[in-house]
């Protein structure tokens, strides 16, 4: 059990090495908590998202005024391309019209299908286990290291088998998995690397931007992305081939790049439109000052939040030089708050203007697994006695721990001030502090 100390103590001895805030030492232990009919440590709200600038307005409406709102008569999405793929340091990029839809396109141009296995973590969006699911092959889980809440890349290795195609590592809140293990293992082995980095735009692994260092890398532009126009994604890749089947696949399997014949493959609609181009060109500009934003706030965050007992910030793994902070990700130990739950401790967070959340719950306990294992196809692909030794492989103590543990901040609370980020650190001190009361209430 993590020792305990008085919050009036912890306090007074950070006042004094001058790392507690203005709104962090309002927060007197007298303070009762709001959960319990105190005030709140924060009345305000932390910055909206997305932001939107008259530049996003204008290039809109010139795409609406255009009248070309398909990337075939328009060059929008054409031009995007070209800019994130400069700015990722690739070869090439091709827009999509979500994440989910990216990482459908990079298995199709990797020709993954029935019977094939992919490497996947459990602890993930779902669209990363869908994708696997949609080419009929079986993902693979490995469990995570819930320190960093990445794949544990130590484990993947017992985890392949002749049927393994490729390995997804995601790089979960922004922050890069362990990289040279898993491009290691897949260099040996022989497997492709499609990069999740759906999460993390302009986080960099030894200098280089992830989602350009396996074979393929997936974006997502969605809503709640760092870099978004509500809906969209984006394969990027080093590869002439690989382009070329992603840009055909993405448009109905039309002739891409040295690809014969007017519908070269199989494909399906996943194209972006002019008008999602024309944003993400715009909210591009911003992207790297908001992100240096969020990466000054959370290393400040963190500095503080690790003198908190029971409070540990994700590790980043030694060569992760950028991350990209999608979330702001810590473990909760209820021992050191007094017993008091995680489903407590976010209320009491709620009550005192901060919120988050616990983040993903075991994705192998829900029904969409066990639905799709039961499906016919998967029926017809599987024998009974691969399903069933499959099913019994579904035990990762790693990600539960971290599943239980889990608490989460989005990004744009890191788009705050340096006293947005005292109220963090001070209703979490002022929780602590009553934890006691709280449970008990």
């Amino acid at each position: 059990m993590t020792p305990r100390c008085s919050r009036r103590a912890m306090l007074g001895a950070a006042t004094a090495l001058g790392w507690v805030g203005r709104s962090a030492r309002s927060a007197g232990s007298d303070a009762k908590p709001a959960v319990l009919g105190g005030e709140p440590v924060r009345r305000s709200a932390f910055p909206r998202w997305p932001i939107i600038g008259d530049e996003d307005v204008r290039a809109l409406v010139d795409v609406l005024k255009s009248g070309c709102w398909y990337r075939g008569n328009g060059d929008r999405v054409a031009r995007f391309e070209q800019q994130w793929a400069d700015r990722l340091g690739s070869r090439h990029c091709v827009a999509t019209a979500n994440g989910t839809s990216a990482l459908i396109t990079a298995l199709n141009a990797l020709e993954i299908g029935p019977g094939d296995e992919v490497i996947v973590p459990p602890y993930t969006f779902v669209a990363t286990i869908n994708a696997v699911i949609l080419q009929h092959a079986l993902p693979v889980f490995v469990d995570v290291d819930p320190e960093t809440f990445q794949i544990d890349a130590s484990k993947i290795e017992e985890a392949i088998t002749d049927r393994t195609r490729a390995i997804i590592p995601v790089h979960i809140g922004g922050a890069p998995a362990d990289l040279d293990a898993v491009l290691e293992i897949a260099r040996r082995r022989g497997l492709a690397v499609v990069e999740d980095a759906c999460q993390a735009p302009l986080a960099e692994w030894r200098g280089k931007k992830v989602g350009t260092l396996g074979d393929l890398g997936c974006f997502s532009f969605q809503a709640s992305k760092n870099l978004t126009s509500g809906e969209g994604g984006a394969v990027s890749t080093q590869d002439d081939r690989l382009y070329a089947e992603c840009l055909s696949f993405q448009n109905n399997g039309r002739s891409g790049p040295g690809m014969p014949g007017i519908f070269a493959r199989n494909g399906a609609n996943l194209r972006l439109t002019e008008f999602q181009g024309a944003l993400l060109a715009t909210q591009l500009a911003r992207l790297e000052p908001q992100s240096k934003t969020r990466e000054e706030n959370a290393a400040y965050l963190s500095e503080q939040l690790r003198r908190i007992p029971g409070i540990t910030p994700a590790r980043m793994y030694e060569g992760c030089t950028r991350n990209a902070y999608h979330l702001y990700m810590f473990r909760y130990d209820p021992d050191a708050f007094a017993g008091l739950p995680r489903s407590g401790f976010l209320k009491a967070m709620a009550a005192e203007g901060i919120p988050a959340s616990g983040g993903y719950a075991p994705l192998y306990r829900e029904p969409f697994l066990e639905r799709a294992l039961d499906s016919r196809a998967y029926r017809s692909i599987y024998s009974s006695a691969r399903l069933a030794s499959y099913r019994e492989r579904l035990e990762f103590p790693g990600n539960e721990r971290l599943c239980s543990e889990a608490v989460w901040l989005t990004q744009n609370m890191l788009l705050g001030s340096r006293a947005d980020m005292d109220e963090i650190a001070g209703a979490i001190r002022k929780i602590q502090e009553h934890a006691g009361a709280i449970a008990t209430a």
